[in-house]
Order: C-alpha cells, then sequence, then structure tokens
C-alpha cells in the first residue's frame, strides 16, 4: 500500500485508457488545474451519486478552468456503459492494474462487517497547473462533496490569477 501524495508533491504521472477508447494523461492537464476523483466502482449507489454530482457541476468546474476525470479499476467498457445510463460528460479513466491507485495510495486495506479486504479508497486529488497536488480528500462522504472540491478548485484560480498580478 502506497502512502497519499501530500500537498505540494507532484502528482504522480499516469497514462490510462478511457472511456470511448481514449487515454487519459495527467500530462495532457499540464497548465490547467485537474480534479481527480477516484472511486470504487461504476453503477453502484454512492459511485453513481458521486459522478452525476461532479458531472452536474462540470461547466462550474470548466469555468474556474478546471478538468475532471474519474478513477477507477472498471474497464473502459463498463465507463461506457455508466456514461451512457446516467448521461455522464466527463472523462472516466480505467485502472484495472491498480498500479496508478497505488502511486495515489487510493488502493488499500478496507473492512466491511468485520470482513477486511482489499480495494479502491474513495479519494479526490486537486492537482494545480504545474501538476503538485494542491489538496487531497481522503474518506471522502459523497453527499456535497463535489460543492467543496468546486469551491477549492475556485480559490486554487483565485490565487494563481492574484500570483499573476503580484508579479
Amino acid at each position: 500500500m502506497s502512502q497519499t501524495p501530500a500537498v505540494g508533491d507532484l502528482a504522480p504521472s499516469f497514462d490510462l485508457p478511457s472511456d470511448g477508447g481514449g487515454r487519459a494523461r495527467l500530462a495532457d492537464f499540464r497548465g490547467r488545474p485537474l480534479v481527480l476523483f477516484i472511486y470504487p466502482q461504476d453503477d453502484t449507489e454512492t459511485c453513481t451519486a458521486e459522478a452525476i454530482a461532479f458531472n452536474g457541476l462540470r461547466r462550474d468546474f470548466e469555468k474556474a478552468g478546471a478538468a475532471l476525470v474519474g478513477l477507477s479499476p472498471d474497464a473502459p467498457a463498463a465507463h461506457d456503459r455508466f456514461k451512457k445510463k446516467y448521461r455522464l460528460a466527463l472523462t472516466l479513466a480505467s485502472d484495472e492494474s491498480k498500479a496508478t491507485l497505488q502511486a495515489y495510495g487510493a488502493w488499500g486495506e478496507k473492512s466491511l462487517f468485520g470482513r477486511r479486504y482489499m480495494g479502491v479508497l474513495r479519494t479526490t486529488f486537486l492537482i494545480d497547473a504545474a501538476g503538485r497536488v494542491a489538496r487531497t480528500w481522503e474518506k471522502v462522504r459523497v453527499r456535497g462533496h463535489a460543492e467543496d472540491v468546486l469551491a477549492a478548485t475556485a480559490l486554487l484560480r483565485a490565487a494563481g490569477q492574484a500570483a499573476k498580478y503580484a508579479k
């Protein structure tokens, strides 16, 4: 089990298959913030609520200059079905090998009814335009989470604008 990258650390690089036959690469988002929300499984109640919440705010994230990518160990074909079923218009990346999940510290021990097992730890990262971790949310509770991330994204943008004018 890997440790979660700390605020200020370079975000672990990734190049993963995504829905629609595409690729999701951290390098493609250089120059703008990225919200990477990591979730356990497509089409489950909580994961669906989280994806719908982020999707519903996607235009607000765009206004804040940020991109959205959801990440789970589901196959790209599962992502395609999930997106179609819920009319999601955001990128969903697939990490079937779990290497990226491990690099982000989002693969670890969980327990349910006293049974311990390895699984995805619901985590969200706000990665700044330089590719550094600006904020992390661990043990995410879905209700209100997308709004909290949007507020942090807006603050990150405002700080970036202020830094430009300070030079």
